[in-house]
């Protein structure tokens, strides 16, 4: 069976969210390290937060129950700005949320510098940033993907390989297939940038988020982003 949806794109389309989301689980999985080894808090990871915040509920460490909070709130709250974003007329561009996002790392990291941020304001701040983030590419060609939810993106590998094996229509097996790879390079760009992590930190210390910023500031000027409405 296909997906339920099936737009046909231009492959240049589909080559473009495919660069896209692997560059921006890249950039997720670089985040999340970054806030799990500072904070002790993913940034990106809300299935991990979940679990934090329910077992320290249990055994009342109430500065994770905090941390969890927070994070999964603002995180959220970004989701929904960067959704109402991608749906407004005014903002037809993806690029938009590319520039807020690399912008809010940008002044966080030179405030935090100069002014020691708390953690639970970091967190917030962080946490937003990487639900904005999420919105930007959520497809590639008519696999639905997420940028930072890596157990969604193995589920998804695993059951499109089952697809693939039991098919027995070419057509089929040669989109199953497609979009294997497609979710494979996903994985792989997430924990790229979470093996990646711990080298900048060590060397720029608060300034570590410099690095993702200036890499959404390069992607945005320099790949094409088409206006994608999923």
């Amino acid at each position: 069976m296909l997906p339920e949806t099936k737009i046909l794109l231009p492959d240049k389309t589909v080559r473009t969210q495919e660069k896209l989301a692997v560059f921006l689980a890249f950039i997720a999985g670089y985040t999340d390290a970054t806030g799990l080894i500072r904070w002790k808090t993913y940034v990106s990871f809300m299935s991990g937060n979940t679990t934090q915040l329910g077992a320290a509920v249990f055994s009342e460490k109430y500065g994770v129950i905090i941390s969890s909070v927070i994070v999964i709130s603002f995180f959220l709250v970004g989701i929904y700005t960067g959704t109402c974003l991608s749906l407004s007329k005014k903002f037809r561009s993806a690029k938009m949320i590319f520039y807020t996002v690399s912008g809010i790392m940008i002044l966080y990291s030179i405030t935090d510098y100069y002014e020691h941020i708390a953690n639970e304001v970091s967190i917030a701040v962080i946490g937003f940033s990487m639900g904005l983030m999420n919105t930007i590419v959520t497809s590639v060609g008519n696999q639905k993907i997420n940028t930072d939810f890596v157990t969604g993106t193995l589920n998804s590998l695993a059951k499109t390989a089952a697809l693939f094996v039991m098919s027995n229509q070419a057509e089929e097996r040669k989109e199953y297939r497609v979009n294997i790879f497609h979710l494979l390079f996903l994985w792989v760009g997430f924990l790229s940038g979470a093996l990646v992590a711990p080298f900048p930190l060590s060397c720029l210390g608060n300034w570590t988020l410099i690095f993702p910023a200036a890499l959404l500031l390069i992607c945005a000027l320099t790949i094409p982003i088409p206006t994608i409405k999923n």
